[in-house]
């Protein structure tokens, strides 16, 4: 089969098509052929071998986990002899290392689920990463309810155009934070008002809101706490933008700290692939509260040119791999 392979650090030139063996499921696998993948963060991080220090775990010189991608969405096409749950045919998609590939193996206890009828393979491969972490950050860490006010710093990405939307499913008043080429396209996603940063800062506004929900960490924590209500709740969502990938994590410190001085909470969250959170994501999709939001698509072969995209900061919404 066709997929992508890394075989050494350095741009995302190192990410090369190559052929590889066909993976053969076990008895508590599924093999599914990939219809789409996504590209996220972790994929340019990986392929760059940032931060050095994770290099421990990643490999020193060379990459161990050669095969990047963790989003798909495809078909099952065989199924391990103890796998009742799927079957031959079933439309699936979650997360699983190696992606960036023609088939897949996961195990059908894993972070795989059904694809609703309503989304396509591409909109569903878009899924699993950002909209997990956006409902973990919304449901678990924020804690939203019915009528609060919420704010989405960052609502033109990938994670933010998921986290207006499950917002608004969840029945919060949903402010987003964008560039002003964006603002009507977070407005048509739910957002009940859209905050041009170009010409308005959100922190020296008269609003307050019970969660902030920070994609991007341009503000200072002392900025974001005066924009919060006495007890709200302001979530850093973890990774960081391009060459700065250690950002939040002083950030998250400072926050643990000024929580332990201040009436609202602040803290870090970092997001787990979920079987039962992309269960949950299916439903909000195949009850049309959520949509996913495409940017650009790219063709296997094109994987390259997709993750200096995304690294380059400049990407809208979900970037999407498709295959034939």
């Amino acid at each position: 089969m066709r997929a992508i392979v890394l075989c050494d650090y350095g741009s995302p030139d190192v990410l090369e098509l190559e052929n590889v063996e066909k993976p053969v499921p076990d008895d508590d696998q599924l093999l599914i052929r990939v219809r789409a993948a996504s590209v996220n963060p972790v994929d340019w991080h990986l392929s760059r071998g940032t931060p050095y220090v994770a290099r421990i775990a990643m490999g020193l010189r060379k990459p161990k986990d050669t095969r990047p991608g963790v989003d798909f969405a495809g078909i099952v096409e065989s199924v391990g002899k103890n796998v009742t749950q799927f079957r031959r045919g079933d439309e699936v998609f979650g997360g699983r290392h190696g992606a960036f590939a023609e088939y897949v193996t996961v195990r059908a206890d894993g972070a795989v689920v059904p694809k609703p009828a309503n989304v396509s393979f591409e909109q569903a491969a878009a899924v699993p990463v950002a909209g997990v972490t956006a409902l973990q950050a919304l449901r678990d860490k924020g804690m939203v309810q019915p009528g609060q006010k919420v704010l989405i710093n960052g609502a033109s990405g990938g994670v933010g155009t998921f986290a207006v939307q499950i917002a608004k499913a969840f029945g919060a008043h949903v402010t987003g934070v964008c560039s002003t080429r964006n603002a009507d396209m977070v407005r048509s996603i739910g957002a009940d008002r859209v905050i041009d940063y170009t010409r308005e800062d959100f922190t020296r506004g008269d609003e307050r809101y019970d969660l902030i929900l920070d994609n991007v960490g341009n503000h200072s924590l002392l900025a974001c706490r005066r924009a919060l209500n006495p007890k709200g709740k302001y979530v850093l969502i973890g990774g960081g933008p391009p060459g700065r990938w250690f950002d939040p994590f002083p950030r998250a410190l400072n926050a643990f700290l000024l929580s332990r001085l201040v009436s609202q909470e602040m803290g870090l969250m970092m997001a787990k692939l979920d079987k039962k959170d992309l269960a949950a994501l299916g439903e909000l999709m195949q009850a049309e509260k959520v949509t996913p939001v495409i940017d650009r698509r790219y063709r296997l072969s094109e994987v390259p040119e997709a993750v200096r995209y995304v690294e380059g900061g400049h990407a809208r919404a979900k970037v999407v791999i498709t295959l034939d």
